[in-house]
């Protein structure tokens, strides 16, 4: 499964292009199977329809857990580092978390859940949250994990749109120097929810909550009373093992839905390859197992391949600026793979918080959500890996699965800035705005994929059309990204930034129309407009424009009031950065926003707003260009 060399890159990839499908069953010969496929590929991207080893009988945690037990039972599956670090950390073999997620699995047995029943996870970054997925997944039940910083209002509509019959949370969670309730946001959201049946609560914070008699039970209390013999249920490598929401262009966030089998071979084979795993290595990944970054990299990828991966529950700031590099050193890390939104926070400290530990484990440095800027690429690499460690600019997608386009882990020559190159399976395409495929290097368009890879998006959950036209209708025939896309002169990929309404905030991809909409449920806003800026720390900002019934009195205290808002609707991460009220917006006379105007002004640059002779009410721009935060 491993490349070894540039040049064994170079084959496969090859090999990948000129017979994918022999390629991707080779690879998945090395997992173990109930039931060999019938059939690797069956695809089309119209419909779309894409159909991965069609017939192959599997369970993941098999291949995560039971096949590891012969030769890695005693060996570290998860290490987990909590939140204080005077608090003592816990080591959890292969044996031991087989024992709990079977355990748990029994539970969720118990109180009725079954294959093909949607269970909603809301826990803070403790193992339990990696034994839960692992047990919805040992009985075939479809996990849907949401971040432990959404509301209850955004709880609510996804445990609505998946229809789950369980929900799984703890009494709190510990985040840096606050206490985060977590059973009350589950408790508000069950108002709004019907087809919740029971509700698992595990003990974290100690906080005071209430416990419905029937319906709430404690987790702790709950695995007493189970054995932990739990074969695993046997399923399709079709049948949906998770589904994870994203915010997307509209209003409402769509339901990622991803398959069992494709999926484990592509999450696996991509964490083998791009951080170049050696057994025994300490694999430590900072993203939260409520994003895809967590479930592919620090879940599914790292135990499917025996690897050992560490999970952390606070911040990098508490309680001081050094608490990734104590983790590191601490815990012997081998491979950091973190965001460039923390690399850039973290940067603004100095490098006194870095000078008094000791990172000579570190061999290798990951960076995902977004692409990293110049300066925080070179500060990473030279402050924290010495210059001596290997760094993957990762780029890939919630609806990928994996990774697609890097480096590979001391392989491949580095670039600053640019991502890399496909994977082996990816097949990229730049086109222009006619969907022309664009030929050659030095170029740039907008990035699409032409053929299938195993860890993709099969549909968006209980609505296909939406996934149809999310990703397969702008080109036809083409999965598209949403991304522009520069390829240089040697075939380097670099990510430029979104061309749709999609907000990447600290990785996090928001959608305008989700926010808008949350701005526009506040007394006495009429209409707004949302686009992003760049932003220091987080990449981009939220910059709002928000026209008001009257002008207000006290502007400072509304814009918190609107920050409030959106905070109760979506969650804090949707907070805007900025807020402008205007009496109008920028509109061509068929009613169009033209957001164009908007990002130039939230950007600073006013001398070159181009056209605006088809805008209904020209004027207004140069109000809002004089008004301008």
């Amino acid at each position: 499964m491993r490349i070894k060399t540039f040049e064994q890159y170079q084959t496969a990839y090859q090999q990948s292009v000129e017979d994918p499908e022999g390629f991707w069953a080779e690879v998945a010969q090395e997992f173990q199977w109930k039931k060999p496929w019938k059939r690797v590929l069956d695809w089309n991207f119209t419909e779309p329809n894409v159909k991965w080893f069609e017939g192959g009988k599997l369970n993941i945690t098999e291949n995560a857990l039971d096949r590891h037990l012969a030769d890695k039972a005693d060996q570290p599956a998860i290490i987990w580092e909590p939140n204080d670090p005077e608090d003592e950390a816990a080591t959890i073999t292969y044996r031991v978390l087989y024992d709990r997620v079977c355990r748990f699995a029994n539970v969720l047995k118990k109180y009725g859940i079954q294959k093909g029943d949607r269970v909603c996870i809301y826990l803070p970054m403790v193992p339990e949250l990696a034994i839960a997925v692992l047990a919805c997944a040992r009985i075939g039940a479809i996990h849907s994990v949401v971040f432990g910083g959404f509301s209850a209002r955004s709880i609510a509509d996804r445990i609505n749109d998946a229809g789950c019959k369980m929900v799984i949370t703890s009494d709190g969670a510990f985040r840096g120097a606050k206490v985060i309730p977590m059973k009350e946001t589950v408790d508000d959201a069950l108002e709004k929810c019907s087809t919740v049946q029971h509700v698992i609560v595990m003990t974290r914070t100690r906080t005071p909550i209430s416990m419905l008699k029937g319906r709430d039970h404690w987790w702790e209390e709950e695995v007493k009373h189970v054995d932990a013999n739990c074969p695993a249920e046997e399923m399709d490598a079709e049948d949906v093992l998770f589904i994870l929401y994203t915010s997307g262009s509209t209003g409402k966030p769509k339901g990622v839905v991803h398959t069992c089998g494709g999926y484990m071979v592509y999450a696996t084979y991509t964490f083998a390859n791009v951080f170049q795993y050696e057994p025994g290595e300490i694999h430590f990944c900072t993203a939260d197992i409520g994003w895809i970054t967590g479930h592919s990299y620090i879940v599914y990828g790292p135990l499917c391949y025996g690897g050992t991966s560490l999970m952390f529950e606070g911040v990098p700031t508490w309680p001081d600026a050094g608490r990734f590099w104590q983790i590191v050193e601490k815990h012997k890390v081998d491979i950091l793979y973190t965001a460039p939104t923390a690399i850039r926070s973290l940067m603004s400290f100095g490098l006194q918080y870095v000078k008094d530990h000791d990172l000579s484990s570190l061999k290798k440095l990951g960076s995902v959500g977004e692409p990293i800027n110049e300066e925080a690429w070179h500060w990473f690499k030279h402050n924290i890996g010495k210059d001596r460690c290997a760094l993957v600019d990762t780029w890939w997608q919630t609806e990928t699965g994996g990774i697609m386009i890097t480096s590979l882990a001391g392989l491949t020559p580095e670039k600053p800035t640019y991502a890399g190159l496909p994977l082996p399976g990816v097949q990229l395409m730049l086109v222009d705005e006619n969907g022309q495929e664009i030929e050659g290097n030095d170029v740039s368009g907008n990035l699409c994929i032409k053929y299938p890879w195993p860890g993709m998006v099969r549909t968006t959950y209980g609505d296909h059309e939406r996934c149809r036209q999310a990703y397969f209708s702008t080109y036809p025939g083409r999965y598209f990204t949403g991304d522009g896309c520069l390829r240089d002169e040697d075939g380097y990929y670099r990510i430029t930034g979104r061309v749709d309404d999609v907000i990447n905030v600290s990785g996090h991809r928001i959608g305008t129309a989700e926010v808008e909409n949350a701005i526009n449920m506040h007394l006495g806003v009429v209409e707004s407009a949302v686009v992003g800026y760049p932003h220091g720390i987080k990449g981009q900002g939220i910059y709002a424009y928000i026209i008001t019934e009257t002008k207000p009195d006290d502007p400072e205290m509304f814009r918190k009031d609107i920050a409030a808002t959106v905070t109760r609707v979506i969650g804090p991460i949707a907070r805007p950065d900025k807020v402008q009220f205007v009496s109008g917006l920028p509109k061509t006379r068929s009613g169009k926003i033209m957001r164009r105007i908007l990002r130039k002004v939230a950007e600073g640059d006013i001398t070159n707003l181009g056209d605006t002779s088809t805008l209904l009410d020209p004027a207004i721009v140069d109000e809002i260009k004089d008004g301008a935060l």
